[in-house]
């Protein structure tokens, strides 16, 4: 269900034979138009995405599953969707969302850096995106001593 925001209540829903006929996670990403320096500073910003999934080394892992919470950077120039207030212009953080909690929730793998891998190919297969920063967190690994959280970051953009 898509979020009360202004841009998702104007934006049509996400179309669902288009997402399954979309290519699996493949690391090509499409390209995109030269990055202008003045927009460097651009970004769309999503914190503390949750998705369930079975990615881990241990066999209960893969059993039981646990949540992933994911938070990501996308790096991309704002100035067209801002100044013609255009979503065409720019990339529906809706979409992205549930783009990036369908990765993480697919497949299962060993580990979460593999899973950093296939959300920044999600992120980066939006042509406007240059570069994203992806964290995935796994706040329930199996750490024998007490911690708030275990994550892993990777930066991955156009060459």
């Amino acid at each position: 269900m898509p979020c009360a925001c202004t841009t998702c209540a104007r934006a049509p829903a996400p179309s669902t034979a288009a997402a399954a006929s979309a290519p699996a996670y493949r690391a090509s990403y499409v390209a995109s138009p030269p990055v202008d320096t003045r927009a460097r500073g651009d970004r769309i910003t999503l914190t503390g995405l949750r998705a369930y999934a079975h990615h881990g080394v241990f066999d209960h892992e893969r059993r039981d599953g646990q949540e992933f919470v994911i938070d990501l950077v996308a790096h991309l120039d704002l100035r067209g969707a801002a100044a013609y207030d255009e979503l065409a212009s720019t990339v529906h953080y809706g979409v992205l969302a549930e783009e990036v909690v369908a990765a993480v929730e697919g497949d299962p793998v060993d580990l979460i850096e593999t899973v950093a891998e296939r959300v920044a190919g999600v992120v980066l297969r939006h042509g406007a995106v240059w570069q994203t920063e992806v964290t995935v967190h796994k706040p329930q690994a199996p750490i024998t001593v007490p911690f708030a959280d275990v994550s892993v970051t990777i930066v991955r953009g156009r060459s």
